[in-house]
């Protein structure tokens, strides 16, 4: 083996916890359910115990507000950590966050770290349904972690909140139409490409002992609306969106070589991060300049692959955001893959689950206990934010890294790309082009919304809503982008 750097950062135990009880009072708080992957993390490494660190960093969870759940997670292992984190929200965190850490390692700021994060939203859910109070810790407000960890970003235009255009599953479904439109498809041979993409995704899950679904659907499955599979924004299905309705925790501990050996950690265990990049696309989906490429992705992933010294051939293990079948296709191609490849390691968050901003988490830990039963081979990460706003990736493999581990943050590359104008609505009236469209349907499946992205003649970029049941019910047939439309003086999409 190659001399290494007693200061290379190396991931040594990762761990994955799944919790489903039907009585919310039976089951653990999230605090003790994160504490058990953090243990099996442990386990997984050889460690006889939880070791005492110098960093514990948690990824904010939203099913439960410690503040500092850090500090809380310490004090049920029983371990002291001279330092407690908690990151900014999105699910590109816990890749930034290995970035981060690997950083600090290598410095010699901290030389052994455990990153862990998890939801309880299933619990918490049935306790509403059931009007059950879990009893589970209020803590003061002035408990804060030592540190935030993370970029924060306000992503939501204000000509897009004056429209109610805030949500994930309104968003997502307008980038496939866009995504539609540029591959050439009709709209039923874009319905079938989704069904099978996302079959493909279940069957993965369906192997995965850690996914939340271990069901594999048929592209027609997928794609054919039913009373356990209604129309959300179209054209997805309900299994075609993130399934938060989970409870699921991960941790990953990391060090220093130099540390793993002092605990005596099998070399079989080790994985190196190789390289690490973070980027983000223009922080409003208003300003973009479309809606079916992502140079954000292009940039940070191929330089990732540069600080690795490696291409998207050399990469062996790939696991890609998989909030939405758009977020997928729109990181394959930008990252040079097929959509007939293996894109997910985990089943996605449709099927494995996603826990709010902790998905990423059981993808590396997943890629991690791939990596160690396939010596020499590479993994890659793309972690995913906002709407498909903030990226992460992570190179790995069980070769260390030519010259340590190395990160860049192409920002000022992205930034200088071309962006749209958006004007409000009292600017947008008169005739328009449909650039790409989603209609929102309500619970029992039928269409209530139509919002619209249209280009005015001057190129410029505004939102055109409509609630008209006739133009709601006429937009789920066939294709509008391209078509020619109108908008009031209140921006009520208006089609014929």
């Amino acid at each position: 083996m190659m001399s290494l750097d007693p200061r290379t950062p190396v991931i040594v135990g990762v761990g994955q916890q799944l919790q489903r009880i039907d009585n919310p009072l039976e089951a653990l708080t999230p605090v003790a359910f994160i504490a058990n992957a953090i243990r099996e993390a442990s386990k997984d490494a050889g460690l006889s115990a939880v070791p005492n660190v110098d960093s514990l960093r948690v990824i904010s969870f939203l099913s439960w507000r410690y503040r500092d759940p850090a500090r809380f997670i310490a004090a049920e292992l029983g371990i002291t950590t001279a330092e407690t984190v908690a990151s900014s929200m999105g699910g590109n965190s816990t890749q930034s966050m290995v970035n981060a850490t690997a950083l600090d390692i290598q410095s010699g700021t901290c030389d052994i770290v455990i990153l862990c994060g998890g939801e309880t939203s299933r619990t918490r859910k049935r306790a509403r349904a059931a009007d059950i109070e879990l009893p589970w810790p209020i803590v003061d407000e002035d408990v804060k972690p030592d540190r935030i960890m993370g970029e924060e970003l306000v992503m939501n235009h204000e000509y897009e909140l004056s429209r109610r255009i805030v949500a994930p599953i309104q968003i997502y479904p307008i980038f496939e139409s866009a995504i539609r439109a540029q591959s050439g498809r009709t709209f039923d041979e874009h319905n079938q490409h989704l069904g099978k993409l996302w079959s493909n995704f279940s069957k993965v899950a369906e192997q995965n002992p850690y996914a939340w679904i271990r069901k594999s659907l048929t592209p027609q499955e997928v794609i054919t609306t039913g009373p356990h599979n209604r129309m959300i924004g179209a054209p997805y299905t309900k299994v075609m969106n993130s399934n938060n309705d989970v409870d699921q925790s991960a941790a990953i501990i990391m060090c220093s070589v130099a540390t793993a050996q002092r605990l005596g950690i099998s070399r079989d265990k080790w994985v190196f991060p190789i390289a690490g990049t973070d980027c983000h696309e223009h922080k409003y989906v208003s300003e973009r300049d479309t809606f079916a490429d992502t140079p954000a992705i292009k940039l940070g992933g191929k330089m990732v692959l540069d600080l690795a010294e490696a291409s998207i051939k050399d990469i062996d293990i790939i696991d890609l955001y998989s909030c939405f079948p758009s977020a997928v296709q729109l990181g394959a191609a930008s990252l040079g893959l097929s959509t007939n490849q293996q894109l997910t390691r985990t089943g996605g968050l449709s099927f494995a689950g996603g826990p709010w901003n902790n998905y990423v988490m059981h993808a590396i830990a997943t890629v991690v206990t791939e990596l160690r039963s396939r010596p020499g081979e590479k993994g890659l990460i793309w972690a995913n934010g906002g709407y498909t706003t903030k990226h992460a990736f992570g190179v790995y493999s069980t070769n260390p890294p030519n010259g340590g581990f190395k990160h860049a943050y192409p920002q000022d590359q992205v930034d200088s790309l071309p962006r749209r104008t958006v004007v409000d609505v009292g600017r947008s009236q008169g005739p328009v082009t449909i650039e790409a469209y989603t209609v929102m349907h309500n619970r029992e499946g039928n269409p209530e919304r139509a919002i619209a992205a249209c280009l005015l003649p001057g190129g410029e970029r505004a939102w055109g809503i409509s609630d008209d049941s006739d133009v709601t019910t006429a937009m789920c047939t066939g294709e509008w982008v391209g078509r020619a439309a109108k908008l009031d003086d209140s921006g009520t999409l208006l089609v014929s």
